[in-house]
């Protein structure tokens, strides 16, 4: 498995991140257990998790993530481990987040009540990415910053990163940090997948111009790149069928930005790709993440061990120049396949 550098950070990561959004929802504290152990056995030491998680966040579940990722750390060489997480950002109205009773804009006050109780949760002195959920582009940039740098200061935080963030975000964040003289972020997470990749026009030129590493999150679609919602088909226990049939507007939204008929004619097509390989549909599609140069780490999830498997076929698989052409024409004749709706989007 390849290393790479966060940013212009100390940090290398690699090129596969153990996403943990599901753990303590989908997935319970054994399975969760069961999916890091093997994740660590086989080279992968870089995990994500967030301070809202699991999804989808309600009020009784938000932190129970965190918390059992704390619970599997103990006994663990702390310094063995990248441990990134998130202070949740403003929902911009397409949901409420359910922490600190909504109050989530991302001045100092919110920043420092979210870390101190991430490291209880995580039961560990120290984050080594810690980043912001959503923007929150009402706020004044230096004070988000100064105060993010503040924890790296008090050695509680060692870099910093974004998420769902723009092209426009990101610039503006890092001519904040210049003239505040604060940290800079050295990463930004955003959906990037075969389904979803308006990351490669702007915010590719960001990344590669200002040493900014992409995170890219959702790889395999939200599970839509492994075929299980082909034909109409909404499998037992799966997110978006849980969220399809919730009655409840904004998980049904985002259900069909991922599972549309665009979404599944691209999927159709590139299962005949991956056939044609002799590989997994989620094996091409993480292959394919981890080719950009852009693209430092990319973030699996998984509700069972057994998903790890295809997912590590990727580790060493680069795909040649005939099959990428294929997969661009794809996306040339199917652009777009999610809805596009500003930040919804990301």
């Amino acid at each position: 498995m390849q290393r790479r550098r966060l940013g212009r950070s100390g940090i290398t990561v690699p090129d596969i991140c153990l996403g943990t959004m599901t753990f303590g929802s989908q997935v319970d504290e054994k399975a969760s257990f069961r999916i890091m152990d093997e994740a660590c056995e086989a080279g992968i030491d870089f995990f994500d998790t967030a301070e809202i998680y699991p999804v989808p966040p309600t009020p009784e579940l938000i932190g129970i993530t965190e918390e059992i990722i704390g619970r599997w750390l103990r006994g663990k060489p702390r310094d063995s481990l990248i441990l990134a997480t998130k202070v949740t950002g403003p929902g911009h109205g397409w949901f409420t987040p359910p922490v600190r009773h909504g109050r989530t804009s991302l001045d100092r006050h919110q920043i420092h009540l979210a870390v101190e109780g991430s490291l209880r949760r995580l039961q560990t002195d120290y984050i080594d990415l810690y980043q912001t959920h959503w923007p929150d582009h009402g706020m004044r940039h230096d004070e988000t910053l100064s105060a993010l740098t503040e924890l790296i200061d008090q050695g509680k935080v060692r870099v910093i990163g974004c998420c769902n963030e723009t092209s426009w975000g990101v610039m503006k964040s890092l001519w904040a940090a210049d003239l505040a003289d604060c940290a800079r972020y050295d990463t930004v997470q955003n959906n990037f997948s075969l389904i979803n990749r308006r990351c490669e026009s702007e915010l590719a030129q960001v990344c590669r111009r200002e040493e900014i590493s992409l995170l890219a999150y959702s790889p395999i679609g939200g599970g839509v790149l492994t075929g299980k919602y082909q034909a109409g088909a909404t499998p037992e226990k799966a997110r978006f069928s849980a969220y399809l049939n919730s009655g409840e507007a904004r998980q049904t939204q985002m259900a069909k930005r991922f599972v549309n008929p665009r979404t599944l004619e691209t999927t159709a097509r590139l299962m005949a790709v991956a056939e044609d390989l002799g590989i997994a549909l989620p094996t091409l599609a993480v292959a394919w993440s981890k080719q950009h140069d852009f693209v430092a780490s990319t973030l699996v999830g998984v509700t069972a061990a057994s998903q790890l498997e295809a997912i590590l076929a990727a580790r060493e698989l680069v795909l040649d120049a005939a099959t990428l052409e294929r997969i661009d024409q794809i996306g040339r004749e199917i652009p777009h396949p999610m809805t596009e709706d500003g930040l919804r989007c990301l």
